[in-house]
């Protein structure tokens, strides 16, 4: 296990991304508990990407509930289809979200949070969490924070 992350400096997000990835594989191979591998997933992410917000929400009954997070406190229970993360988790799909007040129905857990991406995590084919990524500027979110963030989920799958 990794005991402290490796930052790449560059101001590319890719670079960060590919130094980034192969050290959260290292985080959570040897460790089985889900909750302490998104707690670290979190904080390695909010801490080499600079997000304002990162966390996870989780599938509980008919509810997505505030799982490990970094960040200011959050909304702790969201619907089936409410804002993007509910909206994620029921049309089972990555939602990239430039200006978060353009979103029909976004919920503002934090009035700061400009953007946003949400990108869901299955289990049996099933969503079995999301992954919430806020920003304080507009249009802080692309395909590279698609596609890397969605490689993170694939890790992610193999822990459920």
């Amino acid at each position: 296990m990794a005991e402290e992350l490796i930052i790449a400096t560059s101001n590319d997000k890719q670079e960060r991304y590919k130094t980034l990835i192969p050290q959260i594989e290292s985080l959570v191979a040897e460790e089985a508990d889900l909750i302490a591998n998104l707690s670290n997933i979190a904080a390695a992410l909010k801490q080499t990407m600079n997000f304002f917000w990162v966390g996870f929400y989780i599938v509980k009954e008919d509810q997505l509930v505030l799982g490990p997070f970094q960040g200011p406190i959050a909304c702790t229970r969201i619907n089936l289809g409410k804002g993007v993360c509910g909206t994620s988790w029921k049309e089972e799909k990555t939602i990239l979200v430039p200006n978060v007040d353009e979103f029909p129905g976004h919920i503002a857990c934090s009035s700061a949070a400009q953007s946003e991406i949400v990108l869901p995590a299955f289990k049996n084919g099933k969503v079995a969490l999301v992954l919430d990524v806020d920003s304080d500027k507009l249009n802080d979110f692309d395909k590279v924070d698609q596609n890397a963030l969605e490689n993170v989920m694939r890790i992610i799958e193999r822990l459920l």
